[in-house]
């Protein structure tokens, strides 16, 4: 898609996202079993860079991050949701885009969803992540919610974070919400939380561009993993 058609696509998701603000629904709490599938958002311009980029609004989707937006509407194209989510940063909310314009629902903004913030490490080489940014989160997932990103946070934080705004969402009354975020919280929230989890899958299958992962479960009662696809099909 050429540039043109990005940033007029940016300008229509301005208008079309509806700013969900500091956690919190308006519409009394809901409960029941819900199922969240959350996808990843397409290649932006800080991925290309080699660059881990968790700065908000952060950098646009490049002309190959919209062509992977439209085929990752088209994997959702049966519409069998009842609410689109997006974080706080630009590339999600391009992202979800062509699929809140193929089913018609509107792109709700939920401030948890976002990635998560590497602080001394921010604009340092990706191939690096595991050894310095990734090195807290890696304990997260075994536990230790103490563990603390330098100049970032806790897993206690990011958690209350993406918890906060699941509830959100449950709050809505939405049963079956389609979650646009980023590979890092993707990964480390579920393996933080389903009941089931496969450490396995961050060596063997992480979760790349519009890669997805579904959980079904509830807030009250805890999670489970349906489905981690971390390489969607081209």
């Amino acid at each position: 898609m050429p540039q043109i058609a990005s940033r007029l696509s940016v300008v229509i998701a301005a208008v079309a996202v509806i700013t969900a603000g500091g956690g919190s629904a308006a519409a009394a709490p809901q409960t029941g079993e819900m199922t969240l599938t959350f996808v990843r958002h397409a290649e932006s311009a800080g991925n290309a860079s080699g660059l881990i980029d968790t700065s908000v609004p952060g950098p646009d989707l490049t002309e190959k991050g919209w062509e992977q937006a439209a085929a990752a509407a088209l994997r959702l194209a049966d519409c069998k949701f009842d609410g689109v989510y997006a974080s706080t940063m630009v590339r999600t909310q391009q992202t979800a885009l062509p699929t809140s314009e193929l089913c018609d629902r509107p792109v709700v903004v939920e401030e948890g969803f976002h990635e998560i913030e590497a602080g001394i490490y921010e604009g340092t080489p990706e191939k690096d992540a595991m050894a310095n940014y990734f090195a807290a989160p890696v304990q997260w997932m075994q536990g230790n919610l103490d563990a603390r990103i330098p100049g970032s946070i806790n897993g206690h934080e990011f958690k209350k974070r993406m918890d906060d705004s699941i509830q959100d969402i449950q709050d809505r009354g939405d049963k079956r919400a389609t979650i646009f975020s980023h590979g890092g919280s993707i990964m480390v929230w579920t393996l933080m939380t389903v009941s089931n989890p496969d450490m396995t899958k961050l060596q063997s299958d992480p979760i790349r561009n519009t890669g997805r992962v579904v959980v079904k479960g509830s807030p009250a009662k805890g999670w489970k993993l349906v489905t981690w696809d971390g390489t969607p099909a081209a």
